[in-house]
């Protein structure tokens, strides 16, 4: 069933469809074509006027005083004719046949011609069809692009996948700028930050001739506070790139003291300025540094405890041993009684503390819920 049009935008849409077709049948009779776009061997005639109102490259040439401006043909570089040809179709037309295959491609063009519609539809096709084996890709692909949209959606899709992606080839391909954009994220989904550490110290052995001058600023971004004293002891301070660097060594140091309760001094200026008609001073502090990033110990998403709560009905209830036997390492079982209602009764006590309010003369059903035994 279709959605109902608002009133206040059924003349728009009217207006819109009548001037795209209007424009288009122009164009296919080859009528007040007054710009010829050139690409390689292949021209594409066309309307300056649909150029400037899509495209603020082409606003910037056709309204110079440069003199490609005063030219009928215009001669384009480092784009393919078929690309051009289905982005011009978008403008007249506004259909598309974006794939996969030729996504980055159009997603290229749309941005160095400046065509922000077709920006927009490149990165909703990219963002629908995130996955484990593009994610990065993508990742990087709205990074070179400048599109925080997509890069800070496909970041999010590979944190949340970490402990899968972290594995994957593409992941030791990323530089060290983008590594540190994944790892210095809060919604890692890590039990541990074991897993952190250990991701970063295998993209680091991938390349450790070029990689290794990289690790003070990526360590920043593992949170040690939150490892166990015993792998912070066995397996960060004894790694041999760890271990051979004082300046690591130096920052393994600061972990240490921070964990037997020893911050180091966060130093401020206080500023006074003067301000108003009054003649009031204001005091403002300004903070010359911030504690080291690797201080940090803010829990990553997936170290949040989840409880389970399991809910059977009668069926069900055939399959479940009855009264507190172990279902699960460090939960109970608790069922409830089937009795027949009596009259009278408006509800019962549930195990959560609440009542469970019921019709005359219907059956008690059994709730079975898991509980963490103490």
């Amino acid at each position: 069933m279709a959605l109902p049009i608002d009133p206040m935008d059924e003349p728009r849409m009217y207006q819109q469809t009548l001037l795209q077709d209007g424009l288009f049948e122009l164009l296919e009779n080859d009528k007040l074509v007054d710009c010829v776009l050139k690409i390689k061997d292949k021209e594409f005639p066309c309307h300056r006027l649909v150029l400037c109102a899509c495209s603020s490259f082409f606003r910037s040439i056709f309204l110079s005083d440069l003199e490609e401006s005063k030219k009928k043909e215009i001669v384009l570089e480092d784009v393919e004719p078929g690309v051009m040809g289905l982005v011009l179709k978008y403008l007249y037309t506004c259909k598309i046949n974006v794939t996969e295959q030729n996504v980055q491609d159009i997603f290229a063009v749309a941005n160095v011609y400046q065509i922000p519609s077709i920006f927009t539809v490149c990165v909703s096709f990219l963002q629908k069809r995130l996955s484990l084996s593009n994610c990065l890709a993508v990742f990087r692909l709205g990074l070179m692009l400048d599109c925080p949209r997509l890069a800070l959606s496909a970041r999010n899709y590979a944190c949340e996948r970490f402990q899968l992606i972290s594995r994957d080839d593409e992941f030791f391909q990323l530089l060290p700028s983008e590594l540190a954009a994944i790892l210095a994220n809060d919604n890692l989904n890590v039990e541990t930050e074991e897993a952190v550490f250990e991701a970063l110290m295998n993209w680091v052995s991938r390349d450790t001739g070029s990689r290794e001058k990289e690790l003070p600023g990526l360590l920043d971004c593992i949170r040690l506070r939150l490892v166990s004293q015993d792998y912070l002891k066995e397996k960060v301070e004894k790694n041999k790139l760890i271990s051979n660097n004082s300046e690591l060594q130096q920052k393994i140091q600061v972990v240490k003291d921070a964990l037997a309760g020893i911050m180091p001094e966060v130093k401020k200026n206080k500023s006074t300025e003067n301000g108003g008609a009054e003649g009031e001073d204001e005091e403002q502090e300004e903070e010359e540094g911030l504690l080291p990033g690797i201080l940090n110990d803010t829990l990553r998403f997936g170290m949040f405890v989840r409880n389970l709560i399991l809910m059977v009905n009668e069926a069900g209830r055939r399959g479940v041993r009855p009264h507190r036997e172990r279902l699960l390492p460090g939960f109970s079982v608790h069922t409830g009684a089937q009795e027949p209602h009596q009259p009278g009764d408006q509800g019962e006590p549930d195990l959560c503390g609440g009542r469970v309010i019921r019709r005359r003369g219907e059956q008690r059903r059994s709730t079975v819920l898991l509980f963490p035994t103490v």
